[in-house]
């Protein structure tokens, strides 16, 4: 069960919002939540867990109870991480609002198989809506494309593109440079990309707990790589305030844009801040 740190007034802001365009909260770690103009609100890997210490020691506070939302259209996840598909974090949004989680088959199956939703929470089979790259869906004033990511660490990643009349966001999942990011730029106008960034560090390995050196997100110079691909106008650099041992500085990503043509605009935001897409 979550408890969150900051009781209800996050899910109370984002229910109360009323943007002319698209609004983008920030979740901490890589979860964002997406409301459009027509009250379309879609949750993207939001995670209110607090890891597995000692091998993963949350940094940040938890930033709403799941069970305090009133309205959500979707779940979508990005690959089947435990920080991107979690029961206690996004199980309660199902059962409450009555949405779907869209996911690739792998990470259907944490949910469906291994997590158990449909016996322990109010869910049911239907609302588990496979993805795969490729695929395009109209969720309310949003049209969603599935393309790819490039994420060693997962079984299946993907990406999203989220249109809007208002503009158009990008959510990378944890991926890394990759040829598809290219495609995906010109093939899309795109106003904000939502990418992952961390440093490297010692962590603890599941079984044995020895330290070994990690690099699980982009460096400085990979996400500005990926940002430069996708020709993004704004970049949001996510994940960097997570995990102990791999916390990373985002405003040190100004002296790494500043010559390049993408990204125009680095935003930093941290957790529970809104940006705003018109």
């Amino acid at each position: 069960m979550v408890h969150s740190d900051w009781g209800d007034w996050l899910p109370a802001a984002v229910a109360a919002a009323d943007p002319d365009g698209i609004a983008v909260w920030y979740l901490g770690c890589n979860g964002v939540i997406l409301k459009a103009s027509d009250g379309t609100t879609l949750f993207v890997d939001p995670y209110l867990g607090t890891g597995d210490p000692p091998r993963t020691v949350r940094m940040i506070p938890v930033p709403f109870d799941p069970r305090d939302v009133s309205d959500a259209d979707a779940v979508l996840a990005t690959h089947e991480h435990t920080d991107h598909v979690h029961g206690p974090s996004q199980a309660p949004l199902l059962a409450d609002t009555g949405c779907s989680l869209y996911a690739p088959e792998a990470s259907i199956a944490v949910a469906r198989d291994d997590e158990r939703w449909q016996d322990d929470y109010a869910v049911t089979t239907d609302q588990y809506r496979r993805v795969a790259v490729g695929d395009t869906y109209d969720i309310g004033s949003f049209t969603v494309h599935v393309t790819p990511a490039h994420d060693s660490d997962a079984v299946q990643p993907v990406s999203y593109v989220f249109e809007h009349d208002a503009g158009t966001v990008f959510h990378g999942g944890d991926t890394k440079p990759a040829d598809a990011l290219a495609e995906i730029g010109a093939a899309h106008d795109i106003d904000v990309g939502i990418l992952a960034f961390g440093s490297t560090g010692e962590i603890p390995d599941k079984q044995t707990r020895e330290p070994s050196v990690t690099t699980w997100y982009n460096t400085e110079t990979e996400v500005v790589a990926c940002a430069n691909a996708l020709q993004l106008d704004r970049l949001v650099p996510t994940h960097w305030d997570m995990w102990k041992g791999l916390t990373a500085d985002p405003t040190a990503l100004h002296a790494h844009t500043r010559s390049m043509a993408s990204p125009q605009r680095l935003d930093v935001v941290e957790i529970g801040d809104r940006i705003d897409v018109s």
